[in-house]
């Protein structure tokens, strides 16, 4: 990042870095002011510890930044792969609604509900682990890398049973338009989950276009999974995201074929 964007960056009480409009600042080939945090995917803490490499948008295990805690409710963006046969072994998990998105390969879920199973890229999983849950992620496939997206949301209910579920999304459901995947209890989404946040996927393909509206008093993050778009004249690629807390509109153009998320959150 050069030194005219650094100048046009503040914090916020969110936790969030706002692009601030600078004209003194900005030499003649940076873009006009979009209101938009960029988070570039080079900037992310990165963990690599031989059969897991991941990359975190907020800070997260020994990665620190007090810069990005986290946006509103969202706590989490983990861009995981896990190696072929290997995996998170049991763990303890309180308060916390946490949601996996596979992008390649199979995710194997094992939890102290009882409740199990193996999810792909047409699934969505969500885990609330409530007063406390242990749980396991495995890569089932002796041959195959898995990547998935792990996302963390903060509950607005603390203390609540802990609770499991699956659905199927198909990419049919996701192209060239944003599926509702996850949201509040009583919500059409696929999975539900304790918070005023809804995540929406899509599949974009090259050359189209999917606009969303923020509104008045919402912010939103949008995660570029893996591809290539433009937003409000932004060129993001695999691993960028970008977020505001203003009501406007977001248009997405994509330059290849891509898969990204939306956080719509209050």
């Amino acid at each position: 990042m050069n030194r005219s964007r650094r100048n046009m960056l503040s914090l916020t009480a969110a936790g969030l870095i706002h692009v601030a409009a600078n004209p003194e600042s900005i030499v003649a080939e940076e873009p006009v002011d979009t209101g938009m945090l960029i988070r570039q995917a080079a900037e992310r803490g990165h963990t690599d510890i031989g059969w897991l490499k991941s990359f975190h948008s907020f800070s997260f295990g020994g990665y620190y930044d007090q810069r990005h805690m986290g946006f509103r409710s969202l706590r989490v963006i983990n861009d995981d792969r896990i190696a072929a046969g290997r995996g998170f072994p049991t763990h303890p998990h309180r308060d916390m609604e946490i949601i996996s998105y596979v992008l390649e390969g199979a995710l194997q879920h094992k939890d102290s509900t009882g409740r199990g199973a193996i999810i792909t890229p047409e699934d969505i999983q969500m885990m609330s682990a409530g007063t406390g849950i242990t749980h396991s992620e495995y890569n089932p496939s002796p041959t195959n890398a898995n990547h998935f997206l792990q996302i963390w949301i903060e509950p607005a209910l603390r203390g609540v049973n802990p609770r499991y579920s699956d659905n199927k999304v198909s990419i049919d459901q996701k192209i060239d338009q944003w599926k509702k995947i996850a949201g509040p209890d009583g919500s059409d989404a696929s999975v539900s989950i304790h918070q005023d946040a809804t995540i929406y996927a899509t599949h974009l393909r090259a050359g189209n276009v999917s606009d969303f509206t923020v509104e008045h008093g919402r912010h939103a993050w949008l995660q570029v999974a893996r591809g290539q778009l433009i937003v409000n004249g932004t060129k993001l690629s695999s691993g960028d995201a970008v977020a505001t807390s203003r009501a406007i509109s977001i248009h997405v153009e994509a330059t290849q074929d891509t898969d990204a998320l939306l956080f719509d959150l209050g």
